[in-house]
Parts: structure tokens; C-alpha cells; sequence
């Protein structure tokens, strides 16, 4: 297993992590992805040990607690084996302190949080959206105080917007508070939007990307096919309303293609798109999800090999898409392209 650091930190992530939101799933969406109980969340949590992947990703949110409490049982006895990442801020009630980042709601998630995965400290914490209602001083004092408090040791965001990330960069810089590191990302062959304004901002602000769905919403799994129903076990029956769209003609172009290279390589479909992931600018992890051990296994071959730069220029021709403004019309400008190389390819 291929080891990174993530972002400007000296903490070294495995490329592959391991996402949780299928354990104890309930609910239309967290129903929909899994419904993992805590003996086959061990046998995942050993396979994935067993293959090098440490890093465990899950969120207050998913499941209301149930998937932090089946992870802690999964990790129990093995704490110091494994990275626990977590997220809070989107509602976990109707009460008017339920939901956002204030000072209150952060330390009594993150308290919660600690007693649902039975450990002490968090080893990375992330802000699962902006919370427009509470200044960002106040974010960053309260996660100043749980880092030096030891209940948290990185901090990072997820679902920012460009200015929200920038804003927050520069007061945690003028008053010496821990900086964001990471990043939780939207990102694969079928939703390239992270390229435009994030990517480039992670890259000068020393953000690395976290990516979760890396398989567009389970559209890459070499199951769907042009012409052809969706198949009947599909999540995308109860899931697709929740996650950006997908045009069907990128999507089958993208999948012809993935066909093709899984031929030519004897790899699987969604091997080869987290592959092609694996080598994209700002990456440090990529967040792979499995109801049973199969579909784990799967996932863990995406590692330990290389797309030719043929095929990765085939993937990304396929995936490319039109750029939105401000970055189009001005990219095509003489000049433009000297003034700001694109990292994205």
C-alpha cells in the first residue's frame, strides 16, 4: 500500500481508506449504501488492515451515530492501528443547536462523537459543510481548543466552496490556529468539477483531497450499460437523487472507454477508475466503500499497478468536460495558459 501525506501535514495516509457510511446503514440513503452489522464490519476492518489500509472515514451524520458506534466496535482492541476520521455539522436534530459549527454544537459533537467510537481522540476532524451562521473565529478557536485540548490531532473540511476554504485559511494564519489540511471531495471520471477551483487551491494552500464517491454514485461499477435498464440491486434506485447529476452521454462515453482498458489490462471497471484517480494532482486518499467482502477485495486491487499514459489520456478525454465560467472562454486566451498552467490535464 502506497503511503501519503496528507496535504501539508506530516501525517502519512494509506491512498486507499476505507468509508463507513455503509455500517449500521438506515434511512434512504445510509439504508441504501449498506447495512453492515459489527461482526462483518471487523472482517472488513481485518481485510482491510491485512492490505495496509488504516484510515477509517465516517460522519456523526451517517446513520445518526449508528455507523461511529459499529466502527469503534470494529476498532476496539486495535486503536493505535488504525487512523479514525470523522465529520460533524450537518443536523443531528430539530433543535436550533442540532446542526452548524458554533462553539456549543462542535464540542458536544465532538464529545459524542469520541463515546460512539470509544476512544479518546479523533485523529482527524472535518467541518461536513460551511456553517454561513457562525463567524469563522469562532469555528477555528473552538478547534484551536480541541487540538490542544487532545481530543482532535487534524482538522480538515468537506463540501466547502473555494472563498469559504481561502476565508478560513487566512484567520487560522493570522492568529496561529490550526490550518485546514485535508479536504473531503466529490470527485471521479463522471464529476471532474473538483478540477476548476479546488484542486488548483489545494495545491497552493497545501490541502490534500480526501475522495469520496469515487465510483460517481456506484455509475462505475461495470454494471450499467447503455441501452440497458438499470440493474435491479443498483443504490442508484434510492441514492441518485442525492448526489450531483450525470449526463448520460459523458457517462456511457466514460464507460465504453473503461470497457475497453479492462480488456487490455484483465483489470475490473472500477479498478481502473480509482486508479485513474490515484494519479490525479492534490490526492492523498481515496475513499472506497463496500457492503461485503467482494466488493472490498475489489476496490484494494485498484493498487499496486499503473494505466499506461495512453489510457489515462483515453479516460481523460472521455471524462472532459466543458469548463464553466470564469475558466472558459479566458483559458483559450494568448497567454492565459503561461500565466496559469493547469494542473488538472
Amino acid at each position: 500500500m502506497e503511503y501519503r501525506s496528507l496535504g501539508r501535514s506530516g501525517l502519512k495516509v494509506p491512498v486507499l481508506s476505507f468509508g463507513a457510511g455503509t455500517f449500521a446503514g438506515s434511512g434512504p440513503l445510509f439504508g441504501a449504501w449498506g447495512n453492515t452489522d459489527a461482526d462483518e464490519a471487523r472482517r472488513l476492518v481485518d481485510i482491510c488492515l491485512e492490505a495496509g489500509v488504516n484510515l477509517f472515514d465516517t460522519a456523526d451524520v451517517y446513520s445518526m451515530g449508528a455507523s461511529e458506534q459499529v466502527l469503534g466496535a470494529a476498532v476496539k482492541g486495535r486503536r493505535d492501528a488504525v487512523l479514525l476520521s470523522t465529520k460533524t455539522g450537518l443536523p443531528m436534530g430539530d433543535g436550533a443547536n442540532d446542526a452548524g459549527t458554533s462553539r456549543l454544537r462542535l464540542i458536544r459533537a465532538v464529545e459524542e462523537a469520541l463515546t460512539r467510537l470509544g476512544t479518546d481522540y479523533i485523529d482527524l476532524l472535518q467541518l461536513h459543510a460551511f456553517d454561513a451562521g457562525t463567524p469563522v473565529e469562532e469555528v477555528l478557536a473552538t478547534l484551536d481548543t480541541l487540538v490542544r485540548a487532545g481530543k482532535v490531532r487534524y482538522v480538515g473540511v468537506s463540501n466547502f466552496s473555494g472563498w469559504q476554504i481561502m476565508k478560513s485559511l487566512a484567520v487560522a494564519e493570522r492568529y496561529g490556529w490550526p490550518r485546514y489540511v485535508a479536504n473531503q471531495v466529490y470527485y471521479s471520471l463522471v464529476g471532474r468539477d473538483f478540477e476548476w477551483d479546488l484542486m488548483p487551491l489545494g495545491a497552493d494552500q497545501g490541502l490534500g483531497a480526501l475522495v469520496y464517491s469515487p465510483l460517481g454514485w456506484g455509475r462505475l461499477t461495470g454494471k450499467i450499460r447503455r441501452g440497458a435498464p438499470l440493474p435491479p440491486q443498483s443504490r442508484l434506485h434510492e441514492t441518485a437523487q442525492f448526489g450531483p447529476p450525470v449526463h448520460d452521454d459523458l457517462l456511457y462515453r466514460v464507460i465504453n472507454v473503461l470497457e475497453d482498458i479492462s480488456k487490455e489490462t484483465g483489470k475490473t471497471v472500477p479498478q481502473i477508475a480509482l486508479n485513474w484517480l490515484t494519479q490525479r494532482p492534490t490526492v492523498s486518499s481515496i475513499i472506497i466503500g463496500a457492503r461485503n467482502e467482494a466488493q472490498l477485495r475489489d476496490n484494494l486491487g485498484a493498487v499496486g499497478w499503473a494505466l499506461s499514459s495512453d489510457q489515462v489520456a483515453r479516460l481523460d478525454a472521455a471524462s472532459k468536460a466543458p469548463a464553466p465560467y470564469p475558466h472558459y472562454p479566458y483559458r483559450i486566451l494568448e497567454g492565459f495558459a503561461r500565466l496559469n498552467p493547469p494542473i488538472a490535464g
